[in-house]
């Protein structure tokens, strides 16, 4: 343990320089230069909100100018798809060419882009979305739109994703809330001469998209379809439709600003016309690289490393204090343990303790089996019934011939551990790959289609710990036992994932996986993953084979005692997982902000993850080598299941965790939304408990071939 320690520190410095990585381009992998006067795709993909999990494609909603189908360039139409990797396709991207004319080094003060004809239906449909604080997605170069802030002592400049679809106001005479569109958008592109030779040719590259939207009512004067001021704005376009017959409600709210829902009411096939524009501004700004352009989305990146900081400081001193206790258990209790034995020998189960003549006879304890002491001559006298010999025999000592007794339902806890393995070699690479900036946000989509790939090829890893440890437990099919791991884990999750995507399809969102993409998915796991995970068992179960142990089990086990409230099963499993989920809790704080509150955001700091990762998973083993050291010095030999609850029991507290920060930090409404949370958040848990189970049932099977090897050898 002292070495793997040792180990595990040294990598703690390069993690740590690694955390200070932001994410960044690999060189000459990405980069595009465009030459004056040339044109720029500008890309609508989707609109989102913090208020709700149902995202949708920018071109589906019936209030927005449709494509035209108009030319931008060889091979490029406006309305024509970009296709997508499946890492897109899933987080619910739709990416479309626009009809908007960007042309490198060209102003335009006001251009039209179309007058949009609804109907009653599709403007309440806006009026819906505008309530609920959705915001859209349009990408220049691969840079999400942004609307710019500055720091309140304006020293520093930083985008935030997206910019509103709307906006509500409230009437001042009655306190009741007005909805408007925002119809006309400025967008303003920061460029710079672009790195080495192409730069003295005159290249330009993009290194910033900014964008800012502002609502323009119909009534305002306009030349050509563009408003003839856009400087000084006081009529809005309200999302608001008269009747379209006199009511009493009409003509008592003839004169007010407020407009009740009682008048808003008619027939839908009435229509209005919403005037959309645009304005370009083209910026030379030379402060920015070009590979530092997405430092700008990171908000308060400065105050979140002394955050993360204090993370990694917590997750020290909370795996110290438990390395101490771990190195006190391996270095005092059981070396003491183990040094009152060294004179005697195991020999078929018996230990034998062989004394010097003419000493005072005395029974001696053993617990491995039976006991035996010597008359005055010398000679063996078997004391396995005395009970006086077993007084001083306590403790782990007396489950010699129990401990590695194969577990209940161990041909189910043999396929959680595979997949486990392979859960952890996904979170593994992941990590790595984003830590060294190989995945970073310019990759759209591409931590979910690297994280896809390595769990799709890490069946190896899951056949081959799932036949081995089958076999340990004396399994004889490895195909079977190949066949539940491959499909169990995968099945459940793919299950799961289907039965959502039924209501949000029901919701025409672009949250919803395609039906392509299902099928998709599904050949990736049976025509990929299942042979490899085969292949894996096969090479486990025939070529390696079982793991050996340093004592054999009794044909009649014995009886385990009553245990002490806090070593029952539930209690400490609840007990132990506390202490890995005060490892992380911190650093969930930022996942948990990225994933649910600014889903414009990126989660970028990968290198304090990865610190924060290593620390959990040696405080997960600390914590259970402790843990089942109490349990088997309470005579308890069931410590295989166990040992895997005791090793996720802090998904538990990071799902109570979800259900706290639901209510107290998330604005989340509708029901679909509210099951797509709770849903997600528990097969999360679920994935994460698979994950740090497995880790804690190999260190703590680990530990105890050890300690009984140990005892074996002297």
């Amino acid at each position: 343990m002292g070495k793997s320690l040792r180990n595990s520190l040294r990598w703690l410095l390069p993690s740590l320089i690694l955390s200070q990585a932001q994410a960044f381009y690999i060189p000459g992998w990405s980069i595009k230069s465009y030459k004056e006067n040339e044109h720029i795709p500008l890309f609508v993909n989707k609109v989102y909100s913090d208020n709700t999990q149902l995202q949708y494609a920018y071109y589906d909603l019936p209030f927005v100018c449709p494509p035209t189908g108009r030319s931008h360039g060889p091979g490029l139409l406006s309305g024509q798809s970009i296709s997508l990797n499946l890492g897109e396709v899933l987080r619910g991207d739709r990416i479309i060419t626009s009809d908007i004319d960007l042309t490198m080094g060209q102003d335009k003060e006001c251009s039209a882009l179309c007058s949009q004809v609804v109907t009653r239906k599709d403007l309440r449909r806006a009026k819906e979305l505008v309530q609920e604080g959705y915001v859209v997605e349009w990408i220049v170069d691969n840079l999400p739109g942004a609307t710019s802030f500055v720091t309140v002592d304006k020293s520093r400049k930083y985008y935030a994703a997206g910019f509103k679809l709307g906006f509500t106001d409230y009437s001042s005479s009655t306190g009741k809330p007005r909805y408007f569109l925002n119809n006309h958008h400025t967008i303003v592109i920061r460029y710079r001469n672009a790195p080495g030779r192409d730069g003295e040719r005159g290249g330009k590259v993009v290194v910033g998209f900014e964008v800012y939207s502002k609502s323009v009512g119909p009534n305002m004067k306009r030349e050509n379809g563009c408003p003839t001021d856009l400087h000084d704005v006081e009529d809005h376009f309200e999302l608001y439709m008269p009747p379209n017959k006199t009511t009493e409600f009409q003509s008592q709210y003839a004169h007010s600003s407020y407009h009740p829902e009682a008048i808003e009411e008619g027939d839908d096939d009435d229509t209005i016309t919403v005037p959309y524009s645009y304005s370009v501004y083209f910026r030379e700004d030379d402060s920015i690289e070009w590979n530092r352009r997405w430092d700008l989305y990171f908000v308060n990146s400065e105050e979140g490393s002394r955050i993360h900081w204090l993370a990694i400081v917590n997750s020290l001193i909370i795996c110290g204090l438990l390395t101490g206790i771990v190195l006190m258990i391996l270095a005092k209790t059981i070396r003491s343990d183990i040094k009152g034995y060294k004179e005697g020998s195991i020999e078929d189960g018996k230990l034998r303790i062989k004394r010097k003549g003419n000493r005072t006879p005395r029974s001696e304890k053993t617990g491995f089996g039976l006991l035996e002491k010597e008359d005055e001559t010398g000679k063996e006298i078997d004391i396995s019934s005395d009970d006086e010999a077993l007084e001083d025999v306590t403790g782990w000592k007396l489950l010699h011939a129990d401990v590695f007794r194969k577990p209940e339902y161990g041909y189910l806890l043999a396929p959680l551990v595979g997949s486990g393995m392979q859960l952890l070699f996904m979170a593994v690479g992941l990590i790595l790959l984003s830590a060294i900036g190989i995945l970073n946000p310019s990759f759209r989509g591409g931590f979910i289609s690297a994280g896809v790939g390595l769990f799709v090829f890490a069946g190896v890893f899951s056949g081959y710990f799932s036949a081995r440890v089958y076999k340990t437990f004396d399994g004889k099919d490895f195909g079977k036992n190949a066949l539940v791991t491959a499909c169990l884990i995968p099945g459940l999750l793919f299950g799961l994932i289907f039965i959502l995507n039924l209501f949000v399809w029901a919701q025409a969102s672009s949250t919803a996986i395609p039906f392509g993409t299902l099928v998709a998915i599904v050949l990736l796991w049976l025509c990929i993953q299942v042979p490899l995970v085969y292949l894996g068992s096969w090479y486990g179960f025939v070529r390696t084979g079982a793991w050996e142990h340093p004592t054999k089990t009794a044909s009649v086990p014995r009886q385990v005692p009553q245990q002490a409230w806090y070593a029952k099963s539930l209690q400490a499993i609840f007990l132990a997982g506390l202490v890995p989920f005060a490892v992380i809790f911190i650093e969930l704080l930022f996942v948990f902000q990225s994933l649910w509150q600014d889903k414009s955001g990126y989660y970028y700091v990968f290198g304090f993850l990865a610190v924060v990762s290593i620390i959990l998973i040696l405080t997960i083993a600390e914590v259970t080598v402790v843990t089942i050291y109490v349990q088997l010095c309470s005579e308890n030999y069931h410590w295989w299941w166990q040992s895997f609850f005791i090793g996720g029991g802090s998904a538990a507290w990071v799902f109570l965790y979800c259900i706290w920060y639901y209510f107290a930090n998330l604005h989340i409404s509708g029901f679909v939304s509210s099951m797509l949370f709770f849903v997600y958040s528990f097969m999360a848990c679920c994935v994460y408990g698979l994950l740090t189970g497995t880790v804690g049932f190999l260190t703590a099977y680990a530990f105890v071939r050890r300690i009984y090897g140990a005892i074996k050898a002297d």
